[in-house]
């Protein structure tokens, strides 16, 4: 379970977080994404056609940064690994879904797959430069 400093444990609710991946050239690659704080982790569910899955596929190194929209200067870095674990019944796709009232299948081809991909965190930034 990856710890999360109470003044920031609110923007485990935002709408959206930033993925970085490293790309197969060697650099970065962003994506907004929608995420879960799931369990006591940070979760988002990836179709493996995806350019982002693939990077994490090849190179586990990621970070999700989320920032509070309300106060641009505030926000939490998480970086880490990408743990990616299969999620052929959709099940957490749809959980997902719930969050932001969509279905997540909508967005996938007839024979595409999802997986869960699980931020394992080496470390948390959690910043605040208006205090």
């Amino acid at each position: 379970m990856t710890e999360f400093p109470e003044t920031h444990r609110d923007l485990l609710d935002a709408p959206f977080a930033t993925l970085a991946t490293i790309g197969s050239g060697g650099g970065p690659q962003l994506t907004e994404v929608w995420f879960l704080h799931d369990e006591g982790e940070l979760r988002v569910s990836l179709n493996t056609t995806r350019r982002k899955t693939r990077n994490l596929q090849a190179r586990p190194q990621c970070s999700l940064f989320i920032l509070d929209l309300a106060n641009p200067m505030r926000f939490v870095d998480v970086r880490g690994r990408a743990r990616i674990a299969p999620d052929d019944d959709l099940s957490f796709a749809r959980k997902v879904g719930a969050k932001y009232g969509a279905d997540l299948s909508a967005h996938d081809a007839p024979g595409d797959r999802r997986v869960v991909v699980t931020i394992e965190a080496d470390r948390v930034y959690a910043v605040d430069m208006s205090a």
